[in-house]
């Protein structure tokens, strides 16, 4: 297949996987801003990042649907559609203050990015004619993926700033929805703009079926009397993937919490230091790609669950007091544990790739399902941080990184004995 004729689609595809991660990420700083706005508890706050994540655990399977029954272009459209409605209804929620707006903005557009999800690393695999160059294209729209994960944060952070740059000393912060306006206008700018591109690019499809319960027949393999859940690696594989959205978005959302809430850091400090976070996540994946070929899946999964590990438990007992200093310089009073915590994307940047490779091994037919339920599984980005803030709550924000403690040691489990095929009995042919 000539990659040349379909540049336009690439770029686009890009552009939305650049948006995807944007909108992903403004979660954590917004958990922030609610917070301060509505006077809510830090486990309502990551309501918001419940609901977007929430999204991917009903839209699995219809956006797999709608995929094979209408193709590429028209189910990318309907994504960035549902983009432009998630996002205003955020917006509109900052104009009304109205706090169910919000969690509804964010459910709807969780929508619109597990179907950009379901959408995109085909498109980019199938115009890539599969195989290297295929996952070469993926690879480059998932280095995307991060720099937009990098920018938010720091970006909305920024915007929080203004609010409280010109506050007298020692007077208590008041956010609003409505101070990432900008950001808002700019994502709907952008889905906007790849509509219009979408209209007119030239893109490769797949071979469409006839009906709604044909598609799901085929994405569920019905007339087989077996399933991906047959295999215990898989199943334990997708509990792992459960755990690990958690620890990732988890990581990013109290620590942005714990730095305002708890340590008093400016907005801006905060999001500058979870936009670190993001791009040691950048830093880690571009690593990952190369030594990806020199060690298995398993050794890599077994090391940085280690290693995180052991930052979360530098994390949760370094005490706040000591502070970090560059030279004559201090950061202020951010906490040197924080340094850790920031580490720690070095590590969780992988897990991903490996979880997904050790639990698809051998299930040959039986993959595309088992890929539609990984990503329903994503959810977990959203239940962990839920339950984090809940545990924040009672205990802190730093003790609460326990709960991601646990999620940890049980990827290491996943990474030792729970990733071995004992079904290799079934015909996968």
């Amino acid at each position: 297949m000539k990659i040349r004729k379909y540049l336009p689609a690439i770029g686009v595809s890009y552009l939305l996987f650049f948006v995807l991660a944007f909108v992903t990420g403004l979660y954590s700083p917004l958990g922030v801003i609610v917070k301060f706005q509505f006077g809510i508890s830090m486990g309502a706050a990551q309501l918001g990042t419940l609901a977007n994540f929430l999204a991917y655990a009903f839209m699995g399977i219809p956006s797999g649907i709608m995929l094979k029954r209408y193709g590429y272009k028209l189910s990318a459209l309907a994504a960035a559609t549902i983009g432009i409605i998630g996002v205003g209804l955020l917006l509109f929620s900052g104009y009304f203050e109205w706090l169910w707006m919000y969690y509804l903005g964010a459910f709807v557009a969780g929508f619109s990015m597990c179907m950009l999800n379901t959408v995109i690393n085909p498109l980019l695999n199938m115009i890539g004619g599969g195989g290297n160059r295929g996952n070469q294209l993926i690879q480059l729209g998932g280095a995307m993926n991060s720099l937009a994960a990098t920018f938010g944060p720091f970006i909305l952070g920024m915007l929080m700033g203004r609010s409280v740059r010109n506050l007298p000393e020692g007077t208590h912060p008041h956010f609003l929805i409505s101070d990432a306006n900008p950001v808002f206008f700019i994502i709907i700018g952008i889905f906007a703009l790849a509509i219009l591109v979408l209209l007119f690019a030239n893109i490769p499809e797949p071979e469409h079926v006839s009906s709604n319960k044909k598609a799901l027949d085929e994405l569920l393999l019905r007339n087989d009397k077996h399933t991906c859940f047959n295999f215990r690696h898989f199943v334990l594989g997708a509990v792992a993937i459960f755990l690990y959205t958690g620890v990732e978005v988890g990581i990013a959302n109290m620590t942005n919490v714990y730095l305002i809430h708890e340590v008093g850091v400016k907005p801006h400090i905060a999001g500058l230091i979870v936009s670190i976070y993001w791009f040691f996540m950048f830093v880690g994946r571009l690593a990952g790609g190369y030594l990806g070929s020199k060690f298995s899946s398993s050794d890599m999964l077994s090391f940085t669950s280690m290693a995180t590990m052991i930052l979360l438990m530098i994390v949760i007992f370094t005490p706040e007091k000591i502070t970090i200093e560059i030279g004559r310089y201090s950061l202020g009073n951010i906490p040197v544990n924080v340094m850790f915590i920031v580490l720690t994307g070095l590590f969780t940047s992988v897990m991903w790739g490996n979880i997904f490779n050790m639990a698809v091994e051998g299930l040959g037919k039986y993959v595309p399902v088992a890929s539609g339920f990984f990503m329903m599984m994503v959810c977990g980005g959203g239940v962990i941080p839920f339950l984090q803030g809940l545990l924040a709550d009672f205990v802190g924000c730093r003790a609460s990184f326990w709960l991601l403690f646990i999620c940890i040691v049980y990827l290491l489990y996943y990474a030792s004995a729970g990733y071995k095929n004992v079904n290799k009995n079934i015909p996968v042919d």
